[in-house]
């Protein structure tokens, strides 16, 4: 029996080992998972086209800012630096340039125009000629129809300097402009060009110690230091429902993009596992270190959009529920690479990169893995659950580390009615809301199919508890491997703290081999609960799980706590042996060992919602072993309250003085380790 037990154990203990997720080359396209790791992709777009101005038998582009793709399908292009728009056909070839107009009777040129729109309502062009300070109206054969120039309102700063960099126009016909330096937000203008106010102003980002020392210094001190102020918007699209998309030059923002409504509140859907801000971890050093910056957005069909990231040159696709699709692009010279993009478009389902370095515009086609991914998306939003799970169903063959595919095929059979099918998908794609929907209504349908089943068995389970507990008080106490007063004791303790305790070790109750036996146990739980507790409550990642990590977190600091309190107690008049002060701390674990089980139990049966009672379980065994705890070293030691509190607190200082000894020594060894393989490499080399 104790082989089969040990046998058991290490089972259980080894179980936890697994091979890691493969991480994707910095070069390689890639996407993330829940995990936060980055997994190889297949690429979902490549290059087919790279246009420069000599190719539609124009001037070569200077630093072009803007490019946008109009209902018409033509493309305009914000040639800033030649100060011109260029209009090309959906064929790539030059339909128009624009560089100088008639106004007032006299000719006006445009002066580093880095804003395009075209209105699809009435076929009316918008250019936000930044350095003449205003937005030029043209139609659709380039004849002026007016100028919208720096709005004068009590709502706009002193000293304010119009230089609008970007600008759409919705279905009301209102005006949205971006202007340079504008931190109050986006400047709105009615359909007479009038000036309303501003909207979705982004929020003061600060340093708390920038805060407290502004509020301690005086008031000449204030005045020279940095203002506490919002960034500007860079730049905005509009959705063919009416929102508006914007981004934001922020390092470290979990909110780079926005989606904005006509009241200019962010309704942004963030479902997907991170916050949609391109790259998730990134290092401070190296070429292109710290965060993904945005410099452009535009919106695709069925919620899907896609964000430039100038930082690194990638191309961040997302869902309408925030879940990252895919990745591509980055800096180079090499084929389906840039050196500054600067604005992206979509012509249909092919993406134009416009890099204002290379003067060059780029055309991307989506390879059969892009073009799945799209089927996919877009079918689920136009409500076509079949498409867009066989679409799905191909995605994971090409590409099976795409967990949004797994939620993907998940949502269809949830709208299907397949709830227990769902189910297998969102746990493969780590979605527990979803999850959660899907395992309520599949419980539903058990407990009206097996109703009478589920009342018979608990009824016979109730009966049996019951007759069982009265056999085993008929019976005597009988001698096994231990007296069942020592195996009794510890259910006793948890209970009877004070008498417990007394009776453990004043009466000789307490046996070290329970106590042994207690902590395997509670490895064993521990373990058991880590890597088979309910999906809607596990967050442990099956690549990571060891379990030999529970040795570290329950030996280790069972180990150090006896005697790290041993050794303390004996310089404070304390009573308790060092064998006395093992037992107590095992009998205070005993809440784990009871509640871990059930509680695993328990998690298997629940929904996200109803989570509430297992953390509540959690909270409940932590603070009966820290009572434990206390009323074991309180009568071991024959302490006082006060003193046993002091005695805990100082317990734990005394672990920390041991670990980092500890760690010191081991770091001084591998030194000394390190050193002596130097000196026997250096003689070899010589000798």
């Amino acid at each position: 029996m104790k082989r089969i037990l040990a046998l058991l154990f290490a089972m259980t203990l080894f179980a936890g080992y697994a091979i890691p997720a493969a991480q994707a080359a910095p070069d390689e396209t890639y996407n993330y998972n829940y995990w936060g790791q980055t997994v190889p992709a297949p690429s979902p777009y490549e290059e087919q086209q790279v246009m420069y101005g000599r190719d539609w038998g124009v001037k070569d582009l200077s630093s072009p800012q803007d490019v946008y793709v109009g209902s018409n399908r033509h493309i305009y292009i914000a040639d800033t630096g030649n100060d011109r728009i260029i209009v090309l056909n959906d064929k790539f070839g030059a339909a128009r340039i624009i560089s100088e107009f008639e106004h007032d009777g006299k000719k006006d040129t445009f002066n580093k125009p880095e804003g395009v729109f075209y209105n699809r309502y009435d076929d009316h062009l918008f250019i936000a000629d930044t350095q003449n300070k205003r937005i030029v109206e043209l139609n659709e054969k380039g004849e002026f129809i007016r100028q919208i120039g720096d709005p004068k309102s009590t709502l706009i700063r002193q000293g304010f300097q119009y230089s609008p960099i970007k600008v759409i126009v919705d279905k009301a016909q209102r005006i949205y402009v971006i202007s340079r330096g504008s931190y109050e937000g986006i400047m709105e203008f009615d359909t007479d060009g009038q000036f309303n106010g501003f909207i979705g102003t982004n929020r003061v980002k600060f340093s708390p110690v920038d805060l407290f020392w502004k509020r301690i210094s005086t008031k000449s001190q204030r005045e020279q230091m940095q203002l506490f102020i919002p960034l500007e918007f860079n730049n905005m699209d509009i959705d063919a429902d009416g929102f508006i998309y914007t981004t934001t030059s922020e390092e470290k923002s979990d909110q780079p993009i926005k989606r904005l409504n006509a009241s200019g509140v962010d309704i942004l859907r963030d479902k997907g596992y991170f916050a949609p801000k391109g790259d998730i971890h990134t290092l401070d050093i190296g070429s292109a270190p710290g965060s993904s910056i945005f410099v452009d957005v535009v919106s695709d069909e069925g919620g899907i959009y896609n964000a430039l990231d100038s930082k690194r040159g990638r191309i961040f696709t997302y869902d309408k529920d925030g879940n990252l699709l895919y990745v591509f692009g980055g800096l180079g010279s090499k084929q389906g690479k840039f050196r500054t993009p600067s604005a992206i478009a979509m012509l249909d389902d092919k993406m134009l990169v416009l890099d204002k370095d290379y003067n060059r515009l780029s055309l991307f086609q989506p390879t059969h893995y892009g073009s799945l991914i799209r089927e996919a998306v877009i079918s689920l939003y136009n409500g076509q659950a079949e498409k867009s799970t066989a679409a799905w169903q191909k995605v994971i063959q090409l590409n099976g580390n795409l967990e949004v595919a797994y939620i993907g095929i998940g949502k269809s059979l949830l709208k299907n009615g397949d709830n227990h099918g769902a189910m297998k998908y969102f746990e493969l794609g780590n979605n527990r809301e979803n999850y959660s929907e899907a395992f309520k209504r599949y419980r539903k349908e058990i407990v009206f199919d097996y109703f009478g089943m589920i009342v018979l068995t608990i009824a016979l389970v109730i009966g049996g508890s019951i007759a069982a507990m009265k056999l085993a008080g008929r019976r005597k106490a009988q001698q096994h491997y231990v007296d069942v007063g020592s195996v009794k004791s510890p259910f006793y303790t948890m209970v009877h703290p004070f008498n417990g305790f007394w009776e453990m070790k004043y009466e000789k109750k307490g046996k070290l081999k329970i106590v042994l036996i207690m902590v395997a146990l509670l490895v064993l739980f521990t373990i058991i609960k880590r890597q088979y507790s309910g999906f809607v409550v596990n967050f442990n990642n099956p690549n990571e799980l060891n379990s030999i990590n529970e040795l570290k977190f329950i030996v280790l600091p069972f180990i150090l706590w006896c005697v790290a309190n041993w050794s303390l107690t004996t310089l404070m008049d304390g009573e308790g042996k060092f064998k006395d002060i093992v037992m107590a701390t095992g009998y205070a674990l005993m809440p784990f060992i009871i509640i871990y089980l059930p509680q695993t139990l328990y998690s298997n049966l629940i929904t996200g919602s109803e989570s509430s009672f297992y953390y509540i379980l959690d909270a409940i065994a932590f603070i009966w072993f820290i009572w434990l705890l206390f009323v074991g070293t309180m009568t071991v030691h024959q302490y006082s309250a006060s003193k046993t509190v002091v005695t805990m607190l100082l317990t734990l200082v005394v672990i920390g003085i041991m670990v980092f000894l500890g760690v010191l020594f081991f770091s001084m060894l591998q030194q000394m380790a390190n050193f002596i393989i130097s000196i026997y490499r250096e003689l070899s080399f010589r000798f």
